[in-house]
């Protein structure tokens, strides 16, 4: 795909802003060197792409939780390298997107979801079997959490003192989701319930093309959906489930996300509001997982 050459003053910011990063980069480095070391030796990509360096800073906190212990980059300009790679791909989805929010033409969301799809390493898609959304760009808010199955409570979604403190604050919504309760009982809780119910996702289905008309069909389509939702402004990106539908459309916000999808955003503080990219994944046979996604390493 070719793109227009830049504009002097544009050369000029974007040189500045990739400094400044670097220098930020080369300070967290500094500050943080055994913590970051160690997350190279005990982190796979997608966990370490929580989002901002906030998040990472996080990470490195005393009390760390049990990961994986998979083969992966050990030295800093591995572990540094997604966040370049972010902003490389912010600044391909600004020079597409329009500079006001609002439903995107037929040429800006192909040429997007052809870069997305290049970029994650999967195929993103506006439609499938036939159905799309009503839009694929708008502004998410912050969800609550909510009940995956009978006798459900708050607390039983902070699986330590770390979760709690980020995310209790955000409640637990009153009523069920579109789609009710996540499983049946306790008993039947699974670890893939309890993944969709932390990535989910509220999107207006009742908006899209053809819904009234088919309500049965398109109900049964949207339930945990796997989507892919990106912060056109830093890169970050999350891979998650239509949980539940709305926000109603006098809120003035097209999506929402849950607690945990917000954080990975960059999103999660002040007014837990900002403009979001959120297509389909075709993902016929469930290979990609739930959680943050970072950028395929172009090396």
């Amino acid at each position: 795909m070719k793109f227009k050459s830049r504009k002097p003053h544009y050369e000029h910011l974007r040189k500045k802003w990739i400094a400044r990063h670097r220098a930020i980069q080369n300070q967290l480095w500094t500050k943080h060197k055994s913590s970051l070391e160690w997350l190279g030796k005990n982190i796979s990509p997608k966990q370490l792409a929580l989002g901002s360096l906030g998040g990472l800073l996080l990470l490195s906190a005393p009390a760390q939780p049990t990961l994986p212990q998979p083969t992966l980059a050990q030295n800093r300009d591995d572990i540094l390298a997604g966040f370049d790679q972010n902003i490389i791909l912010a600044e391909q989805l600004q020079k597409i997107l329009p500079k006001e929010v609002r439903s995107l033409g037929p040429t800006e969301e192909s040429e997007i979801t052809n870069i997305l799809s290049q970029n994650f390493g999967f195929k993103v898609t506006a439609q499938i079997e036939g159905i799309r959304l009503n839009r694929n760009y708008g502004l998410i808010g912050g969800e609550q959490h909510l009940y995956r199955y009978p006798g459900d409570h708050l607390y039983a979604h902070a699986d330590n003192t770390a979760e709690w403190a980020k995310y209790g604050s955000s409640g637990i919504a009153p009523g069920l989701g579109a789609w009710g309760y996540f499983a049946p009982s306790k008993a039947d809780f699974s670890e893939k319930d309890k993944i969709r119910e932390k990535y989910y996702l509220a999107i207006q289905t009742f908006l899209a093309p053809g819904f009234a008309e088919n309500v049965g069909k398109y109900r049964d389509f949207f339930k945990y959906r796997k989507m892919l939702v990106v912060n056109p402004k830093t890169g970050q990106a999350v891979v998650a489930v239509i949980g539940d539908a709305g926000p109603a459309w006098w809120t003035g916000k097209h999506l929402g996300g849950s607690p945990e999808v917000m954080d990975i955003l960059g999103l999660a503080t002040g007014p837990r509001k900002g403009e979001v990219l959120y297509f389909f994944i075709d993902d016929p046979n469930d290979p990609i997982p739930l959680g943050p996604v970072t950028v395929q390493s172009k090396a």
